[in-house]
């Protein structure tokens, strides 16, 4: 195990290579250079320790062996029994200490030597094309010559060392070409707290672990990796080491290349890392690969994942047509808005547990704060958080402090889920606030300020695993029934009265025609009407009437025709009050009317809640009607459940800091002067 300040070191190392590629590739294609020819060297390195075993052994045997002939049986044995190989006699330093003038036809060569299964992962990264590139612009030379020594064996440094320089590395990338990526790598301390609180057991049967968007592979090798450092005894480790399987998924290219790599490096049979979307049925026929792990037969043990956060699958880039083939099936709890794909991964992980009576299935995801509380009564997102909870499959939900991420800053949540709950769990959630469980970062990793240390992560398990005994509860631990998240939402009419309590009254324009009925309408919502009507003639005469509404008073087309009959005699011809009436339609005619104001609103009520009695203690106004959405809404709000009231500081005490402030502003004029 290297030392941090050492994986440091490398890293900026290796971050120097990119730097010189600055006026020759843009910023966005960096990564498209340098990842493939770390990957390259560090396999290059597990050949080379591999060939001397295999010399070792042979002399061994026969000490007298001459050079040519071990040279000759070292690459039959790698040929014939190593689990990769390269058929050709080139290493990244033979290449370099030949002829330049030939390097890229000498570099092509011991590319196309690899074994099947590293060609495979040298065509995800596309690398053919980019040696060309690197060719044209004078860098394949001082590329090979920074790497070709370089030791990257994993002996040195472990895969999960280099798990750690990977992302950083594409942290850096991303925000050299200024992008806003979606992929926020784990920290493998934040991986580890998921796995403690998963409790991942391994009891001479087979256990599966699932990612379905995996990355480099971190989060899944972490896992195993601090399920076996749990066991002492070398060879039950060695036993588990074959009864826990690794699957996993993955979108982009060169991450997907960049696991494939490690867990070939590392010789790892159990891995089973698939390139394809995840969230979209599989089409075999298709370009873009899909979930190749669905299915009843492909159900896991263990699942864990930190999506990308905010990722938009609608529009003309996006999936939403892929993925809308799954809406009655996997999706059946419903389809989240489509700029923001985190409860599909959630649903897709869910429709991968197991049956109760196969075992069941536990699960440990991250998101942000989003898929708690994001969209109102009805919609997508309220939607699956009811059919989750209403399943009683959500177990708890830990809030990490912020500034843990190297992408991010922000807030973020690690949901528990289960379908084998313990009887305490059943119909229950519990929210542990882990906000303050962190200490400051000796330096700074892009966002990443904040860690969480082993004391502050037993701190956490302690938390979840005593905080279910007899409903105990602190002020950093709640326990909440399902039904705790469910609202109702009430839409509701209401009188709005002034200072007095008295009503208020607002004139507005009639916006619909002006007929007995229409007034008799808004006379039955409002109560007594004031109108004042204004009618022009046909030549152009004008007038305004003044008429009231109420229980008692004659129609309001009564009393039009009756006061424009008065100033217009022409009108007598019509002889009826509604040919009257009929003929002052075909005049201007508009009117203004005063009412008792009223107000809509929709109201968010508690699940269980007498609605009228909240209606009446919150809005205390008269209420008009009121009606109910036909479901419940869900929605998760951490920080409400945890929130402190601090009272604000004395008027007397900020007069007095103001005034202190005042007095150093004067001081640092003077001295200006």
């Amino acid at each position: 195990m290297i030392t941090q300040e050492t994986l440091n070191n490398l890293t900026n190392e290796i971050w120097k290579s990119a730097e010189r590629l600055r006026g020759k590739f843009k910023a966005y294609e960096y990564q498209s250079v340098i990842l493939p020819i770390i990957v390259i060297r560090r396999i290059e390195c597990v050949l080379i320790e591999m060939r001397e075993a295999t010399r070792s052994e042979i002399q061994s045997k026969r000490p007298d062996i001459a050079a040519k002939n071990l040279e000759e049986m070292v690459k039959k044995m790698e040929l014939s029994t190593y689990h990769f190989f390269n058929s050709t006699n080139w290493s990244l330093d033979a290449i370099y200490q030949e002829d330049h003038t030939i390097m890229e036809k000498n570099f092509r060569d011991y590319i196309n030597g690899f074994s099947e299964n590293i060609q495979e992962i040298i065509d995800h990264f596309n690398y053919r094309a980019v040696i060309g590139q690197m060719k044209k612009n004078g860098r394949l030379a001082p590329i090979i010559n920074q790497y070709r020594n370089q030791d990257l064996n994993p002996n040195r440094i472990s895969n999960i060392e280099m798990g750690y320089i990977y992302e950083e590395l594409l942290r850096r990338f991303s925000e050299q070409s200024g992008e806003e990526a979606g992929e926020h790598f784990t920290p493998r301390e934040v991986i580890r707290l998921m796995v403690e609180l998963l409790d991942i057991a391994v009891k001479d049967k087979h256990v599966s672990i699932y990612d379905p968007a995996c990355g480099t592979g971190g989060m899944l090798s972490v896992a195993k990796a601090h399920v076996l450092d749990r066991v002492k005894d070398e060879n039950q480790k060695s036993k588990m080491e074959t009864l826990i399987t690794l699957h996993g998924h993955e979108i982009q290219p060169q991450n997907y290349a960049i696991c494939k790599a490690d867990m070939l490096i590392k010789n790892d049979a159990n891995a089973y890392i698939y390139y394809g979307n995840s969230l979209v049925p599989h089409d075999p026929e298709s370009d873009d690969p899909g979930d190749q792990l669905a299915g009843n037969s492909d159900k896991f043990d263990y699942m864990l994942s930190n999506p990308p956060f905010g990722v938009t699958w609608g529009g003309e880039d996006g999936y939403e047509k892929e993925a809308r083939k799954l809406e009655k099936s996997r999706y059946k709890a419903g389809m989240p808005r489509t700029n923001d794909g985190a409860l599909l991964f959630l649903q897709t992980i869910i429709s991968k547990m197991k049956q109760v009576n196969e075992g069941g299935s536990k699960v440990a995801i991250i998101f942000n704060g989003s898929p708690l509380s994001n969209g109102d009564c009805g919609s997508g997102e309220s939607e699956i958080r009811r059919w989750i909870l209403e399943n009683d499959l959500l177990d708890a939900i830990v809030m990490l402090p912020d500034q843990l991420f190297y992408n991010t800053g922000i807030f973020t949540y690690i949901w528990l889920l289960s379908n084998k709950k313990l009887s305490e769990h059943k119909e229950n959630v519990m929210i542990i606030d882990a906000r303050n469980q962190f200490e400051k970062e000796p330096k700074s990793f892009g966002h990443k300020r904040n860690r969480i240390t082993d004391e502050h992560r037993s701190w956490i398990e302690k938390q979840y695993k005593q905080g279910w005994k007899n409903g105990y509860e602190n002020e950093n631990v709640k326990i909440f029934s399902n039904k705790d998240f469910a609202f109702h939402k009430v839409a509701v009419t209401f009188w709005q009265t002034d200072e007095k309590d008295q009503p208020m009254m607002v004139t507005e324009g009639f916006d619909v025609q002006l007929s007995n009925s229409n007034v008799k309408k808004k006379f039955d919502l409002y109560g007594d009407l004031d109108f004042l009507v204004s009618l022009v003639s046909p030549e152009d005469e004008k007038k305004e009437y003044a008429l009231k509404i109420n229980a008692d008073s004659k129609s309001f087309e009564v009393q039009l025709t009756a006061l424009a009959l008065t100033d217009f005699p022409v009108l007598k011809k019509e002889k009826t009050t509604a040919k009257i009436f009929k003929a002052l339609k075909t005049w201007e005619l508009s009117a203004k009317y005063t009412h008792k104001h009223y107000i809509q609103d929709d109201e968010y009520i508690p699940n269980g809640e007498d609605i009228e009695a909240f209606l009446e203690r919150e809005i205390a106004k008269p209420i008009i009607k009121w009606e109910d959405r036909p479901q419940l809404g869900y929605e998760i709000l951490p920080n409400k459940y945890f929130y402190k009231y601090e009272p604000p500081k004395p008027a007397d005490e900020i007069l007095n800091e103001f005034w202190k402030l005042e007095k150093e502003a004067e001081e640092i004029l003077k001295g200006l002067k």
